[in-house]
């Protein structure tokens, strides 16, 4: 056995079911009767392995507070995904409930997970969701309550619920828009930072390719940084030879977005007349407020904290289309395309 020691293991040892050593420890199931050999055997195999009861799923069921904990990493300090925490705020109170909101900054570190999570138990929460700022994949902490719900991040171990946008379908759905309109010779502008994100939304991309029977031209993938410069430093891709530049380009977010405009504008070019564009998270004051209005895919961040939320407390959340992942469950949900300016036919 390497790690923290579980009930699993106790039970194992004991000789007894699972459910016995968490009536005997943890003191679920009210009513259950385990005889006293029983429960003395259960604690002495506790003992042998040194298994400590989760304060924190023991805290979690015992609260009666109406307050769900609600542990980010950045979502609070950023504009780009602040509207989960919103919309679970929302949620919250439309369920009599509080939201109690502890940020612990970037990295998220294991022992700082843990305190707060122990700040959260002291303020008597009654349920706990983990927020990422962006789709990450995230390892819960050795005390987390199998109730926790991860928005924004899948959960790497443990029987939990992770909640993140459907980023594949959704760049499929990008570029199938600027196949549509006639283009075949379509780029993507990537993250340099081979984020999940940007592995999903390349394989979308690819996914949408072969629909159209279009062999992938390696020249079209670049990786830049995430940022308005990355788009600047993209607007290269204009710069091939004729029969080789792309008619439409694929933008890993709106930023990038944003910065390939501006490279196409320093070539005496137009958007959507000479080049197609699509971004990616329809983030606010950027891609409606461009020259022309920008073709995006939108994130599903208000969805995703409503369901968050929905789901730690028990409520019907069928529609999200739960399946299996490992010994949990993840919901996939989907980013809406928003049209507007930024694509065309190709040019003649």
């Amino acid at each position: 056995m390497t790690g923290r020691p579980t009930l699993k293991d106790v039970a194992q040892r004991a000789g007894v079911s699972v459910t016995t050593v968490s009536v005997v420890l943890n003191g679920q199931r009210a009513g259950v009767r385990v005889p006293e050999p029983t429960r003395e055997r259960v604690r002495k195999a506790a003992d042998a392995l040194g298994y400590r009861p989760n304060q924190m799923a023991r805290g979690l069921r015992r609260r009666t507070s109406q307050a769900i904990g609600f542990i980010s990493d950045e979502v609070t300090t950023t504009p780009f995904a602040v509207s989960m925490l919103a919309a679970a705020q929302e949620e919250a109170a439309r369920n009599d409930h509080l939201l109690f909101v502890v940020n612990v900054g970037k990295p998220a570190r294991p022992d700082v997970m843990q305190r707060a999570m122990d700040s959260l138990v002291e303020h008597q929460v009654s349920a706990l969701i983990v927020a990422r700022m962006y789709h990450q994949e995230v390892e819960p902490v050795a005390s987390m309550p199998e109730s926790t719900v991860f928005l924004n991040a899948r959960a790497t171990s443990g029987s939990y619920r992770s909640i993140v946008p459907a980023e594949r379908a959704a760049a499929r759905a990008a570029v199938r828009e600027l196949l549509e309109h006639g283009h075949r010779r379509i780029a993507f502008l990537d993250d340099d930072t081979n984020t999940i994100a940007s592995g999903l939304r390349h394989q979308g991309y690819l996914d949408a390719l072969a629909e159209y029977d279009i062999a992938p031209d390696p020249r079209l993938h670049v990786r830049m940084p995430s940022g308005v410069s990355g788009g600047v430093r993209g607007g290269e891709l204009i710069d091939l030879p004729a029969g080789q530049r792309p008619t439409a380009i694929f933008c890993f977010n709106d930023r990038m977005a944003m910065g390939l405009y501006r490279g196409v504008r320093h070539r005496g070019l137009k958007i959507p007349d000479d080049l197609s564009v699509v971004g990616f998270d329809d983030q606010e004051f950027i891609a409606s407020e461009l020259d022309p209005p920008l073709t995006t895919m939108r994130l599903p961040h208000r969805e995703m904290g409503r369901l968050a939320v929905e789901s730690v407390l028990g409520l019907d959340t069928s529609y999200a289309g739960w399946t299996e992942q490992g010994g949990g469950e993840i919901s996939l949900l989907e980013c809406p395309i928003v049209r507007r300016d930024s694509v065309a036919s190709p040019p003649d």
